[in-house]
């Protein structure tokens, strides 16, 4: 279970998972959460991510939450003084100067930091900053989506495009949440 942080400790919680697993929403979730608690919350996302909205941290599901949307992870050091929980959405986006700046304001400013991103690229391999980020994490969530070809858990984001780019901003329409046997199957890894 993930930690509430209420002293002046602070926390690194990541929820990670496939495309259509529920991260965003978990992530919305949560910060909902820490708004009843009457805590200062800042929500920010890559300026890269424009599907659903510029200014909003929106799910698949339409949930939503506001959010600053940056370039560069350092700008998230600029964050109130008064401010409890962080939250950033997309972290697969950022480059590595994430993890230093999460650490920040987890270990030196008592921040509550909940990190939502994909684990794995299309190809199947860790990230970006993900994989640290979760090794540096309190807590580390994985939610899966359902496998549309067998109803099975989904652990995997296939591409449904041909572009060889690592980042290609879509939905439904550009991916699908496989198993680990149907991704094998349909990436010829069998």
């Amino acid at each position: 279970m993930f930690f509430e942080s209420s002293n002046k400790a602070g926390c690194i919680e990541v929820v990670c998972g496939s495309m259509f697993s529920g991260k965003t929403e978990e992530l919305i979730r949560r910060l909902k959460r820490a708004r009843f608690a009457n805590q200062k919350l800042q929500t920010f996302k890559p300026s890269l991510d424009v599907r659903y909205s510029e200014q909003e941290v929106v799910s698949h599901d339409s949930h939503s939450i506001i959010s600053t949307p940056i370039s560069d992870p350092r700008e998230m050091l600029k964050v109130d003084a008064d401010t409890k929980v962080v939250g950033i959405d997309e972290a697969q986006f950022f480059d590595n100067s994430i993890v230093e700046v999460v650490s920040e304001l987890a270990n030196k400013r008592g921040i509550r930091v909940i990190i939502a991103g994909l684990d794995t690229d299309f190809l199947g391999k860790p990230f970006g900053p993900m994989p640290a980020l979760m090794a540096i994490a309190d807590d580390v969530q994985k939610v899966h989506a359902i496998c549309v070809r067998c109803g099975a858990l989904a652990n995997h984001s296939h591409r449904l495009s041909k572009s060889e780019q690592l980042v290609v901003l879509g939905e439904k329409d550009v991916y699908e949440p496989l198993c680990r046997q149907c991704y094998n199957e349909v990436e010829g890894k069998k």
